[in-house]
């Protein structure tokens, strides 16, 4: 026997046939703004990720050489590799560009709750605007999706921050400050206690007087958002505070301004962000953790050797996702579904089969028998995939020309003719032959 590897999970079919509506109904979403579906490698170059996130990644990846003696990884995120094909194509691609895709990931890393090593996410980019419109519709395909998931106004909230008002920020503060630490720092704040948090500012060169100061400023209110501006006197704070509130403008038109939150303490742990930054938290805090997140990444695609082109993007992952729709009561039922099973007693496959062929010509799920069982045993499968109708062929009918339909929730069964089963029907039931 064989156990299951640590941090990946098995997905039997009641549980996946939940998890595909969630996948189906997060990506009908998407495709409502007009999000193309992309697909990506498996496999990137282990490089692509020590040059965006230092040689220290490694140790989070899955990484190996190839036979080709090349050193390569399962990709741990899609933003990388969307960039690379963003510039492999750049000239010939119309813009903004808008893509998404629902692909696994892995990455080496504890598992805890919301996170495993394999997981499943669903990435939403939009590339080549750099206006706030493209922010918030960013913002606005989240907040339809969750709604359309079932959640509403009380479930969740986006907390909304802003890279260059933290970077900003720290900027005017005298010392040898690592900005890029400090964020980091800030990114951890809610997990630590303030002492703590103060102590990773600290180490990242600010002194004890400054990281409370820039706590404090942090806290400030959206009214009172100029007086950043006031204390900073800096044109980057001042276009940073001028662009957020441009975002969150344009985010009540577009519909999802009541789910926004400005939350200075968001950051967001990756370098490459660079402008408006969201996190999807559990309104009622019981899940502890970041639905998911994104925001403005506008230096990437130039980095990986393109042409300078802003981006922005989210991507919520199937584990925080589903923890989020199951403590609000409306993740989908796990439960198997079928429309009909077509019971065969006697030698009546060929009438059989043909009545399933032309049920699921209509789009219908049947199945029928392929296990030469019993009558009963046959019923007692029907009722186990939650059979919706049972076509009965058996030998006694056919020869009376007729079939048995039967209907599984109350029980009531009545004949129709085989001929003229399903016939014009699309989906007969037992209501019309009754």
């Amino acid at each position: 026997m064989y156990d299951r590897i640590k941090g990946f999970r098995d997905f039997y079919p009641a549980e996946m046939q939940a998890r595909r509506q969630v996948f189906d109904d997060v990506e009908d979403t998407v495709r409502a703004y007009g999000f193309r579906e992309i697909d990506t490698p498996t496999l990137e170059p282990a490089e692509m990720y020590i040059d965006k996130s230092g040689e220290e990644i490694v140790e989070e990846l899955y990484s190996f050489e190839d036979q080709g003696g090349r050193h390569v990884a399962l990709t741990p995120e899609l933003t990388p590799t969307v960039a690379r094909m963003v510039v492999a194509k750049q000239q010939e691609l119309s813009k903004p560009i808008k893509w998404f895709s629902t692909r696994p990931f892995w990455r080496y890393e504890e598992p805890q709750q919301g996170r495993f090593r394999e997981f499943y996410q669903t990435n939403v980019d939009i590339f080549g605007s750099s206006e706030p419109d493209a922010d918030a519709e960013i913002l606005a395909v989240a907040g339809d999706m969750l709604t359309n998931l079932g959640l509403d106004q009380s479930d969740f909230e986006f907390r909304v921050s802003h890279r260059d008002i933290l970077g900003g920020l720290l900027e005017t503060f005298d010392g040898d400050i690592d900005v890029r630490e400090a964020i980091r720092a800030v990114d951890k704040s809610a997990k630590v206690e303030q002492a703590e948090y103060h102590d990773l500012l600290v180490g990242a060169g600010l002194s004890y007087e400054q990281a409370e100061r820039f706590d404090e400023l942090l806290d400030v209110d959206e009214a009172n958002l100029d007086e950043l501006i006031e204390f900073a006197g800096t044109e980057r704070i001042e276009d940073a505070v001028t662009n957020l509130q441009n975002v969150l403008d344009a985010a009540e038109d577009f519909g999802v301004r009541e789910h926004c939150t400005l939350s200075l303490e968001t950051a967001r742990g990756l370098d490459y962000y660079t402008g408006v930054v969201f996190e999807c938290f559990d309104s009622t805090g019981e899940v502890s953790r970041a639905v998911f997140g994104g925001g403005r990444y506008d230096d990437l695609i130039e980095s990986f050797g393109g042409q300078p082109t802003p981006a922005v993007g989210f991507a919520p992952g199937d584990a925080t996702l589903s923890l989020l729709l199951q403590r609000a009561g409306v993740w989908p039922e796990e439960a198997l579904s079928t429309d009909y099973y077509v019971l065969q007693v006697g030698d009546t496959r060929d009438v059989a089969a043909r009545i399933a062929r032309d049920l699921r010509a209509s789009g219908n799920v049947v199945e029928t028998d392929v296990a030469d069982r019993s009558f009963g045993a046959q019923m007692n499968y029907a009722d186990s995939i939650n059979a919706e109708t049972v076509v009965i062929a058996g030998e006694r009918d056919l020869e009376n020309g007729e079939v048995t339909v039967k209907d599984m929730e109350s029980g009531d069964q009545t004949t129709a003719p085989v001929d003229a089963f399903p016939g014009e029907h699309d989906r007969p039931t037992y209501d019309d032959f009754a």
